[in-house]
């Protein structure tokens, strides 16, 4: 099994294409495994030269979970008080590097969704060495004034975490419908296929709380990302209700050169009509990046 340690954990990681090929370290969002990079996806990205590595954060999937620290008071990060926050973005950046590190990997591409997006700019921010070019999609810079959740998709996102396996299906079918692309409709079976392989895998609710009081923590990194030089690109959702467009203009505007590609009647996923159109822009950004 592929376990990387790092800053005092373990992850669980996987690789796609050709390990000289151009590292393309892709980082997913709050609650969820890798798995939501799709095989197909990461392939699509190895045949235009990428050496691709997806991983499972921590406190989700296959990776260390962060136990016997103070039970997260979702209220209180709300509030202000991230006192029961045991760890930030900033950590999970540094996790990430670490995974760099032990597959012996200087530079890397960075691309990241929605709270992977979060970890991508502060790994730019702190270890900016370490970034060959960065992907953020359907993110936010952490200023509460931008990219603020519609009440509908915030229900969806504090809903009490079901009890049964057949609970969770039904509730992640409701969240995915609420949040997801309206112009690109997911299948209901393949959904439901795939929200119950992803239960199956690991259903942890505790640790996606841990990581809604992480991104509370963290705060605005509207200041940090002014000082990125990494080539950089953002993607977006015009349709996202879970993290609003501006959060993705936002974040182009603060970082220098940033490019911002929106795509109407996206949503708060990654639709598999749009992945050509992702795999492009990413490719052409690492192209730029590389010198050719």
């Amino acid at each position: 099994m592929p376990y990387a340690p790092t800053n005092g954990i373990q992850l669980y990681y996987e690789t796609h294409g050709e390990p000289g090929g151009r590292p393309m370290l892709l980082v997913m969002g709050l609650g969820a495994q890798m798995t939501l990079w799709e095989p197909d996806f990461c392939e699509m990205l190895a045949r235009e030269g990428f050496y691709v590595i997806r991983f499972d954060n921590r406190d989700v999937g296959l990776s260390t979970k962060i136990e016997g620290g103070p039970q997260p008071d979702l209220a209180k990060a709300l509030a202000g008080d991230h006192s029961t926050a045991s760890y930030t973005l900033w950590d999970m950046a540094d996790d990430a590097v670490g995974l760099l590190d032990h597959l012996g990997i200087e530079r890397a591409h960075i691309a990241g969704a929605s709270m992977g997006g979060m970890i991508v700019q502060c790994i730019a921010i702190r270890h900016p060495e370490r970034v060959r070019s960065m992907t953020s999609i359907m993110s936010t810079t952490g200023n509460p004034n931008v990219g603020q959740p519609q009440p509908e998709a915030m229900a969806a996102l504090l809903a009490p975490p079901p009890e049964r396996r057949e609970e969770a299906i039904e509730q992640g079918l409701r969240t995915w419908t609420t949040i997801g692309s309206p112009a690109y409709p997911a299948d209901p079976a393949e959904l439901r296929a795939r929200i119950a392989a992803d239960y199956d895998r690991c259903f942890y609710p505790e640790g996606t709380a841990r990581q809604l009081v992480a991104i509370l923590a963290t705060g605005d990194r509207t200041e940090g990302l002014a000082r990125v030089r990494v080539p950089t690109l953002v993607i977006h959702g015009e349709a996202d209700p879970l993290v609003t467009l501006t959060g993705g203009q936002a974040t182009a505007e603060a970082i220098p050169g940033a490019r911002l590609l929106t795509f109407p009647g996206m949503g708060h996923d990654l639709p598999r009509a749009l992945w050509p159109e992702f795999v492009r822009a990413i490719a052409e950004l690492a192209r730029e990046a590389d010198g050719g």
